[in-house]
């Protein structure tokens, strides 16, 4: 196998791309070959020893993926050799092969492209499980969606309108606006030459959204929060801004408002069920063409730190997709 390996936690730069020993799949677990990954923010962090989860030095970044089942380890069921997977491992993702445990892996349906299935795990799982799940999103609420046109911004706008609630869509540039609108929002703000928090409180007149979604953090989060509706919820997904927000607590109170966490990977190991309950509606809504992920670069898996280098420069709408052979 082939793969891009870090050694040192000195960021993409120091990433090396080496021939390696093809593994050989353990109790519960498959080797999948590899045919497309795409590039998430944690990926970055992982690599500058930024990220919550930190493996054991040299590891191979990628936490996203979709292949072919090539080998079956001792005691799995669901998956045989041949079929199609996508998985989200953490790790192992950027190469020609990964070994991953197999209850990590989704069964594909045969209409879905390894390109899209390699941009859906992560963004979609995450997003169906803070806007669903953690905020209970209903049907006629607003929901405010900030980064509107990354990756789980996109996604976050395909799968409120699915559930039957307005979208907001808030983002930096108005070519960015212009995609959200195409995805099916309701509204767009430019944060960038627009006042958040007066553009809100004329959408909404006056009653803020219901639900913030906050891919971003920074001082755009306490803004939203400052417009947030009565018993609103604030979904906390990460910090793309690079700065983490300090929120008055007193905010919560005067709205009757909720702060919640999103850490999807964790809730896919702690509650498995739940979360094979999601993606199978979310496999739904892909099949009914409710939601499809926006992959607007596609590089060969050489082009690695390419893919970083426009993340950095805030470059990609949706998502990036890396693709073998």
């Amino acid at each position: 196998m082939q793969a891009w390996f870090c050694e040192t936690l000195d960021g993409p730069d120091a990433l090396v791309w080496k021939d390696a020993p093809t593994p050989e799949p353990g109790k519960g677990e498959v080797r999948v070959a590899i045919k497309a990954a795409s590039l998430n923010f944690p990926d970055l962090l992982i690599v500058q020893g930024k990220y919550q989860m930190k493996p054991p030095l040299p590891f191979v970044p990628g936490a996203e993926f979709a292949g072919v089942v090539e080998a079956v380890g001792e005691g799995v069921k669901h998956l045989g050799v041949g079929t199609h997977v996508a998985g989200f491992s953490g790790t192992g993702g950027f190469g020609t092969h990964v070994v991953a445990p197999a209850a990590l892996l989704m069964p594909l349906p045969p209409v879905f492209s390894y390109e899209d299935a390699a941009a859906f795990l992560c963004t979609y799982g995450t997003t169906y499980h803070g806007l669903v799940d953690r905020a209970q999103l209903k049907a006629g609420e607003t929901v405010l969606v900030l980064g509107a046109a990354g990756g789980v911004g996109t996604a976050a706008i395909q799968i409120a309108k699915a559930a039957g609630a307005k979208v907001i869509a808030a983002t930096s540039s108005d070519d960015k606006c212009a995609l959200c609108k195409e995805l099916g929002a309701d509204a767009t703000i430019n944060y960038s030459t627009q006042n958040l928090r007066d553009e809100l409180k004329a959408l909404t007149e006056g009653k803020g959204p219901d639900v913030v979604y906050d891919p971003v953090g920074g001082e755009l989060t306490e803004q939203a929060f400052r417009s947030i509706a009565w018993r609103g919820r604030l979904v906390v997904i990460g910090f793309a801004n690079g700065q983490i927000p300090s929120i008055p607590l007193n905010l919560a109170l005067l709205k009757g408002a909720s702060i919640l966490g999103v850490f999807w990977g964790e809730f896919a190991k702690r509650e498995p069920q739940n979360n094979a309950a999601c993606l199978m509606q979310l496999a739904a809504w892909y099949m009914e063409g409710k939601i499809k992920p926006v992959v607007e670069h596609k590089l060969p898996m050489s082009g690695l730190k390419q893919a970083f280098d426009l993340m950095a420069a805030r470059q990609v709408r949706g998502k990036l997709v890396l693709v073998n052979g």
